[in-house]
């Protein structure tokens, strides 16, 4: 007859709960013995000597055509040169698409004029794909003699030393001048926009005591327009220009400051060409001139117009 066994010879309640609990106690305590284990490994590959035994592996696997670089996307550049963006990826095709760092690309590009933030995909099977997202520039600002780029708010684009291609966008780009100017172009060059022909004619706008603007042609002429009513005046301008070709014309001022005036101040007729000095020649023959037949010099009025042009002038009147 089996003897039962006495209390003291039973399992305390700890021993009958791991006891219970042994199934899942084994899995645990080979994850953490895989977990060391690896954290093991990583440490050891950090010290240069492992690193210097592995790399002969690390060639041969590298050295594979399966992971060579097959292919590179770019999208979204605009203004940014295609050669300029593999100039900083610094990748082939046909390279080791492991050696490729996707963090050191980024950050290369990040410094590319007009590049404000990049995305790049690295593909074991050999694609590289490269997204530009460009800050596109608005005007060119000229304000104490330095020229920078703007957005549409106003705001400065870095260019970050363009040159080269990059820098053709100065001269694709509408030219404001003065204080206030980078604020205020945005309206401007979208009502100059909706008038191509009157556009075309326009070198620079001048904000005038960050008021009002001047256009500057490419002819030398001005156009004063009035303050806070541009788009009415330049939509005239545009009629008048139309049927009267005045854009055309030897003009040096076109004041539309009032709504129902418009003053335009001509060039002064041409001088006659000056007789031929370097001729040594004379004819004895010849008497000569009277002195009472000697022309005088004519001095021309000048029109009211220039009076109003010149107070308007930033330059000689700043506190307007």
């Amino acid at each position: 007859m089996r003897v039962p066994p006495s209390p003291a010879d039973r399992p305390s309640r700890i021993g009958l709960f791991l006891r219970r609990q042994k199934r899942l106690l084994r899995p645990i305590a080979g994850l953490l013995f895989l977990a060391g284990l690896g954290s093991a490994g990583y440490v050891s590959l950090k010290i240069p000597a492992v690193q210097e035994q592995l790399a002969p592996l690390r060639d041969k696997l590298l050295g594979t055509s399966t992971l060579r670089v097959t292919s590179i996307h770019i999208d979204g550049a605009q203004l940014t040169s295609e050669q300029s963006i593999r100039d900083a990826l610094g990748v082939e095709v046909g390279d080791p698409v492991l050696d490729f760092s996707v963090s050191d690309a980024r950050e290369k590009l990040d410094t590319l004029p007009f590049v404000d933030h990049v995305t790049i995909e690295r593909h074991l099977s050999g694609e590289i794909d490269v997204h530009i997202t460009e800050r596109l520039p608005y005007a060119v600002w000229q304000h104490q003699g330095h020229f920078e780029l703007i957005d549409k708010q106003g705001n400065r684009v870095p260019d970050q030393g363009m040159t080269g291609k990059d820098a053709e966008a100065f001269t694709k780009l509408p030219l404001v001048v003065g204080d206030g100017a980078n604020t205020s172009a945005a309206s401007l060059i979208d009502i100059l926009a909706q008038e191509p022909d009157v556009k075309a004619h326009v070198m620079a706008a001048v904000r005038v005591s960050d008021r009002r603007w001047n256009l500057t042609l490419r002819d030398g002429a001005t156009v004063l327009l009035p303050e806070g009513e541009e788009a009415p005046a330049i939509h005239r301008l545009a009629k008048i220009n139309a049927t009267t070709r005045l854009l055309d014309r030897p003009v040096l001022l076109i004041d539309m400051r009032l709504p129902d005036r418009l003053t335009i101040k001509e060039k002064p007729p041409a001088a006659p060409p000056p007789s031929d000095a370097g001729n040594t020649t004379q004819d004895t023959s010849a008497p000569a001139p009277h002195k009472a037949d000697t022309p005088k010099p004519v001095s021309h009025p000048v029109h009211p117009a220039s009076k109003e042009a010149k107070k308007d002038n930033p330059e000689e009147n700043p506190d307007e």
